[in-house]
């Protein structure tokens, strides 16, 4: 019989670890004399289990607080589908606890024995859900990107989460097989009319539920960061109104989808209408403050998942 390998036996011994920890109860003590190792070694076993995201950790508990402004921004947005989790007075992380929350509606919605189109659009913060996502058999949905995967460099896009999503789902999925921004309207125009493009775009619009990032704008907008944009090209949008963008698609601050000719570059599926979808965006953080709002105003999201202080922002705003 193969002998395992040091490294799998030690993450069978972290996943041990991590189950009588947070499952069972156990005290490190208590673990250590179970598995006869020094407490030294259980507490590194735990933490091995954690970082290696063997643990995945859902807090079960309705927060009151939480609870209350994410009712008033149903109300006040008309929303279909609120999350506001808990906000971390000492985080700096823009993904802790929405990333959770946002993983756990994907998974409802994938739990639906009838089939549907879920489709998804890109960012970091999407990427942190979609890790979160357990092995599932998912075969009567379909996941379609509503953004393109092919970098500024022609390489795949980083954030494009479509295919790390359909190994963890097992679902037919539906890359967008374009750059995220034409070189030219006329581009866009040309590979649109593609037919495995044309039939991808109409799976995008007949989308049942949307998951997606709102960016900022700005030179540190994951546009400039990842290459997308130019420094000047970004401060010419900033000038002319530009306050968010999704998929790529900028808005301005009252959530009008803007009329220039970056937009006109823009390979992505058009945003699903409210009217139709779920449109569900994921977002926290002082920079997404103003995009989110924005968003919310145009009426370009029908569903949110956010934190405590975003929602005091948008319920004040």
């Amino acid at each position: 019989m193969a002998k395992r390998s040091e490294t799998g036996s030690r993450l069978d011994d972290a996943a041990r670890a991590g189950w009588l920890y947070y499952v069972a109860g156990r005290t490190q003590d208590e673990i250590a004399a179970a598995m006869s190792i020094s407490r030294q070694t259980a507490q590194r076993l735990v933490s091995l289990a954690v970082a290696e995201r063997l643990i995945k950790v859902r807090l079960d508990h309705p927060i009151a607080a939480c609870l209350e402004k994410a009712e008033a921004l149903r109300q006040k947005f008309d929303l279909r589908y609120i999350e506001v989790v808990p906000s971390d007075p000492e985080g700096i992380s823009s993904t802790v606890g929405i990333g959770e929350a946002a993983a756990a509606e994907i998974e409802r919605w994938l739990k639906r024995p009838d089939p549907i189109v879920l489709a998804v659009g890109t960012g970091r913060t999407l990427k942190v859900a979609v890790d979160q996502l357990p092995p599932m058999e998912c075969p009567q949905h379909r996941i379609v990107s509503l953004t393109g995967n092919i970098g500024p460099d022609g390489s795949a896009a980083y954030y494009n989460v479509i295919f790390s999503m359909a190994d963890a789902i097992k679902a037919r999925h539906f890359p967008m097989p374009l750059p995220v921004l034409c070189s030219s309207p006329e581009e866009r125009e040309l590979l649109h009319d593609q037919p495995l493009v044309r039939s991808t775009l109409a799976l995008g619009t007949a989308a049942d539920v949307t998951f997606v990032g709102v960016g900022e704008m700005g030179e540190n907008a994951p546009l400039c960061l990842d290459g997308f944009l130019g420094v000047d090209e970004m401060r010419a949008l900033v000038a002319q109104g530009a306050a968010g963008e999704i998929c790529g698609w900028m808005y301005d601050e009252n959530g009008h989808i803007l009329d220039n000719v970056v937009n006109q570059r823009v390979a992505s599926v058009p945003l699903p209408s409210r009217d139709t979808s779920v449109v569900i965006g994921i977002a926290q953080g002082q920079r997404k403050l103003l995009p989110m709002l924005a968003a919310l105003r145009g009426r370009l999201l029908n569903g949110l998942i956010t934190d405590e202080r975003a929602a005091e922002y948008l319920l004040s705003h």
